[in-house]
């Protein structure tokens, strides 16, 4: 017998449902159709202006206006940040007063992928660095997100970074949380593909497939190939950009994100004010027509000014705002022609979160690690695309290729007309760190805010070890090395700097060598509770409760540091981790001094040195198996319970067992001829009983129609 998920998907593969036609909206409306991108625009006069700019490995270039942007935040916004983080320096046995604006060091922060774990443990992390945050300020760690220059993320940390920047840069729990007023929230209770439950034709969920399939056509009506990236980034912009309301969820009365540009982070205040981290995505781009689901070469960054490569076989970047424009050798196929709008944000964060190549089995109607309602949401949005619009490349987020007839030596997809775009980590480096460490923008420290599941949903180093591998061989040439590690997973997970906060490089022969970079991990709590973090990547619903709970638990684990043999937090981390963030500019100081007392204590504690590896045994009493803090329904409750139940179920089964010996003997006697006629009955009728309202086809099959197409929509369709 085929296994009810199986028959669930053969059943929606075979479905073939027609949209009922609508009219369009009142274009000054704010509309899902917004998602389509806008063809046909005048392109610059490329006389003047090229759409694509190339530079050499060796002698690389930033974006102008991400120059002007970094210089600017550097010398106006960051030196009252450093002191409002560090003071007068004191606390940390220095005397700060002299410094000016170009001494500061330049410091990123990486947020790893990892679904909807990566993207609250990156919450709760960055809650645990920012200065809005009281608890975080009195504990010496908040401040350090107030001067970073740089915010890179990957598939769930794309999330969060749109997240931050499409809702004006609030404090991390109004973000996430809601604060009762101007944000709702992250509604991670209500599941990414089947918001209304299980029943995909349930009125609410139809509204809601309905609604995103209404913006994928408006899409592929323009001529833009579409993928199953296109309803993922629907739902991500559902839960994570700023139109979207409990209220409005099922309703068309917002455009759900739908025309929120990745172009136009610079309108937002925050931005405008060089008040926020530069932000980058990162993606993955496959060989297009190869399929592959191996580890990937090219590594593609999404800025909110460019889609560029820094790696050598590229080393182009393109002008956003015209990404979805063919080109060739830079200029538009279609003569002055250009496309814009095609960098929607949850697009943007969706083809950086694009995992489906690795675990979409179309052929068969499975997609791996989903749960079944999850997996049936997707296919089911996945097969009524499939019915409506051309796809190409169902598997990747499909981008018009705006470096065709560059770099031909190079270049893998140089004669190519599109990229085929995925998860950021489909090389193995789950943590977006390559942007961080390109020359040119020449930082000084890297904040990590590791959340890769790799041994029971923890991290063990692998992301880091590939990057330095990659950063040692194909990217020499472009970019810093990574500072010395341990070499091995297992030597990752022996010494035990996977499990607590470390620093890596903290004495290089000089700072050119390599930044430093400052370890958070995602781990098991210090005081030997359960953990409560180490949730699976694809588990894409999170009660409120577990949600809260998850960011108290990160920020408290970002705040404490850890004291060796002990279950206790060190009262001192936030010190030390002002010592790692500021100790580079020590180093650059004419005449450098030496490195103080306490933050020397520091060092021996935090950093990592290869010739005396620190061990696991200094970590004790810590708990790896997940506890669900807040379960849910009637299989947790009893296995919550079960113990209490166990006798009173055995005593309980012993009293019905004799109740029906005694009753069958005395029914049986009484009613033979009367269960004779009902079986006979039974035999001889047919009974018929429909799952869903239903009609009939010609052939007399019963065939499923929706009653409930296009979701609802308060104004003129």
């Amino acid at each position: 017998m085929f296994p009810s998920r199986v028959l669930r998907l053969l059943f929606l593969s075979c479905l073939s449902i027609p949209l009922h036609a609508l009219d369009p909206p009142d274009p000054s409306q704010n509309s899902v159709t917004d998602y389509a991108p806008q063809t046909n625009v005048e392109c610059p006069d490329f006389s003047t202006e090229s759409l694509v700019r190339t530079w050499m490995p060796q002698n690389q270039t930033l974006h102008p206006r991400e120059d002007d942007y970094i210089n600017t935040r550097a010398q106006n916004v960051l030196p009252k940040a450093w002191k409002d983080w560090l003071g007068d320096g004191s606390r940390m046995g220095y005397d700060l007063s002299s410094l000016n604006a170009t001494q500061w060091p330049k410091i990123g922060i990486a947020l790893p992928g990892g679904g909807l774990r990566a993207a609250q443990y990156a919450a709760g992390a960055l809650s645990g660095l920012d200065a809005r945050n009281k608890t975080a300020k009195d504990a010496g760690t908040g401040g350090l997100l107030q001067v970073a220059s740089y915010i890179t993320g990957l598939s769930g940390g794309s999330w969060i970074t749109g997240s931050l920047f499409f809702n004006d840069f609030p404090t991390l729990h109004n973000l996430v949380l809601g604060d009762g007023s101007t944000l709702d929230g992250w509604k991670l209770d209500l599941p990414f593909a089947t918001p209304d439950g299980s029943n995909l034709f349930s009125d609410n969920n139809q509204y809601f497939y309905g609604s995103i399939i209404w913006s994928i056509m408006a899409k592929a009506q323009k001529g833009i190939d579409t993928s199953l990236t296109d309803p993922w980034a629907r739902m991500i912009s559902y839960h994570f950009l700023n139109q979207t309301t409990r209220a409005n969820f099922f309703t068309n009365d917002s455009a759900h994100g739908a025309g929120q540009l990745w172009s136009n982070i610079p309108l937002i205040p925050s931005y405008q004010q060089y008040l926020t981290p530069f932000p980058i995505v990162v993606a993955d781009s496959r060989p297009v027509g190869s399929n592959l689901t191996t580890a990937l070469d090219l590594e593609s960054t999404i800025t909110p000014l460019e889609i560029a490569s820094y790696d050598p076989s590229l080393s182009a970047g393109m002008n956003l705002t015209f990404a979805g424009t063919h080109l060739s050798n830079s200029k538009a196929e279609n003569g002055s022609a250009c496309v814009t709008g095609f960098d929607q944000a949850g697009f943007i964060m969706g083809s950086s979160a694009s995992l489906f190549n690795q675990i979409l089995d179309f052929a068969h109607n499975t997609i791996d690690g989903f749960s079944d309602n999850d997996a049936n949401g997707l296919l089911y949005t996945l097969r009524r695309q499939l019915d409506e619009v051309r796809t190409r490349a169902d598997d990747v987020a499909n981008w018009p290729n705006p470096f065709s007839g560059i770099k031909l030596n190079t270049f893998q997809d140089a004669n190519a007309t599109w990229l085929e775009l995925l998860d950021g980590a489909s090389n193995s480096e789950n943590v977006p760190y390559a942007p961080l460490f390109v020359r040119k923008r020449a930082l000084d420290v890297i904040v990590t805010l590791e959340s890769s599941a790799d041994n029971n949903n923890f991290p063990n180093g692998s992301s880091p070890i590939t990057t330095a591998k990659r950063l040692s061989t194909i990217l020499q040439s472009s970019h810093q090395q990574f500072p010395p590690i341990p070499a091995t997973p297992e030597d990752f997970i022996s010494t035990g700097v996977n499990a607590r906060a470390t620093f890596f490089g903290c004495d290089p022969e000089s700072t050119a060598d390599y930044p430093m970079v400052i370890y958070l991990p995602n781990a098991p709590p210090i005081n030997g509770d359960d953990p409560i973090t180490n949730t699976a990547t694809f588990q894409l619903t999170y009660t409120h409760k577990h949600t809260q709970l998850f960011l108290d638990a990160v920020q408290k684990l970002t705040i404490e540091g850890f004291t060796p043999n002990a279950n206790t937090p060190d009262s001192n981390f936030g010190t030390c981790l002002q010592c790692a963030a500021f100790d580079r500019a020590r180093m650059r100081l004419s005449p450098a001094p030496p490195r103080s007392d306490i933050c020397t204590q520091c060092f021996k504690q935090y950093c990592y040195d290869r010739q005396n590896p620190p061990s696991r045994d200094e970590l004790p009493n810590r708990s790896q198996t997940f506890k669900d803090p807040d379960p849910q329904g009637l299989t947790n409750f009893l296995d919550a319970n079960k113990f209490k139940f166990v006798g009173g179920l055995v005593g309980l089964v012993i009293l019905i067992g004799l109740l029906i010996a005694g009753s069958c003997w005395w029914k049986r006697r009484k009613d033979k001829k009367f269960y004779k006629r009902i079986s006979e009955t039974y035999q001889n009728e047919a009974f018929a009983i429909p799952i869903y309202p239903s009609n009939h086809s010609k052939s007399g099959s019963t065939v499923y129609e929706p009653i409930y197409e296009m979701p609802r929509h308060q104004g003129q369709l």
